[in-house]
């Protein structure tokens, strides 16, 4: 822990700048759990496209491609979740922590470019509706459920804690969803032989699939532009701040994210009767991090001298 006095012709103003760390762990290994995700999704797409083609199906070959989505959105969350690991450097002082918010971002703008596609193609089948081999339908559609639920397991129980992992389980829970819906066509074409139940289901698929992901897309590009991460309210940190002992006003406070996993907040107390000592700081690291997850806090003391006035006091100056 550390502080510096600044003089002011003269003037002992009193800024401390203090970093108060809770002792926060960082984001929790997954790296077995994305790699048996990814095998098995790797194998449940191959079976898709082959029966797919086999069976003219384009569900089949429409939740094909949206697995493939799926896969190389693990393997880039996978790989942000290892570059999130890696130590600062001189060039990147906070490491690569927040490739893990391009990543997100990065997945959920992939997903809708590929739903976009599956969309349009699914009109042009339901405009001209073909044969589809209903049996074959039936049983890859519902290995796939098998396989999407296993993998969703693997993430659930990190889903609240990591955007990237979130991600990952949504994608699955949703792909286990939409292959039993796959199942449901496949059984009803059986008996009913009304094919367009085929492109119908794909459509649906498209829109469980733009549900899924506006919910990743909002909060990744929230976090790309520095916006407070969800579930952390502003005003609460600021009355929080503003109530503790000998503190007279709270300005320039910002929070924002480092990562998908760890938030950082900066902000200057104006405290007339000086540095009040790097035990109370502590607690206050410590009570940020309990009451409201910030990970990484640095607190700036000012005595309010009004001879030199902090520039940064107006809301409106960042």
């Amino acid at each position: 822990m550390a502080h510096d006095s600044h003089d002011h012709a003269g003037h002992t103003a009193g800024h401390h700048h203090t970093h108060a760390h809770s002792h926060a762990h960082g984001p929790a290994n997954y790296g077995r759990a994305f790699a048996i995700g990814v095998a098995l999704n790797l194998s449940f797409v191959l079976a898709e496209v082959v029966f797919g083609m086999i069976g003219h199906s384009l569900a089949l070959l429409a939740d094909a491609g949206h697995n493939m989505s799926d896969i190389l959105g693990l393997l880039m969350a996978w790989g942000a979740t290892a570059l999130s690991r890696r130590q600062p450097s001189a060039r990147f002082t906070y490491g690569l922590r927040s490739s893990s918010i391009l990543v997100a971002l990065a997945n959920a703008v992939f997903l809708l470019v590929v739903t976009g596609g599956i969309a349009w193609e699914a009109i042009q089948r339901l405009l001209h509706p073909t044969p589809v081999a209903s049996d074959i339908v039936i049983g890859v559609a519902a290995f796939g459920v098998a396989i999407n639920t296993g993998t969703a397991l693997l993430f659930m129980a990190g889903r609240k804690g990591d955007l990237n992992i979130r991600a990952a389980f949504l994608h699955m829970a949703g792909d286990a969803a939409v292959s039993l819906g796959v199942v449901l066509a496949g059984i009803g074409m059986l008996f009913t032989g009304w094919f367009w139940l085929d492109p119908t289901v794909s459509l649906l698929i498209s829109a469980v699939i733009v549900i899924a992901t506006w919910g990743l897309l909002r909060d990744s590009l929230n976090l790309t532009l520095h916006g407070v991460p969800e579930g952390i309210e502003t005003q609460a940190v600021r009355a929080y701040l503003a109530a503790l002992p000998d503190v007279a006003a709270v300005h320039d406070l910002h929070i924002w994210a480092m990562s998908t996993t760890e938030t950082a907040l900066t902000v200057h107390l104006v405290m007339p009767n000086g540095y009040p000592g790097d035990a109370l700081l502590n607690r206050i690291g410590n009570e940020l991090q309990r009451r409201f997850r910030i990970d990484h806090p640095t607190l700036q003391v000012e005595a309010g001298d009004p001879a030199h006035p902090c520039a940064l006091a107006p809301d409106h100056r960042v």
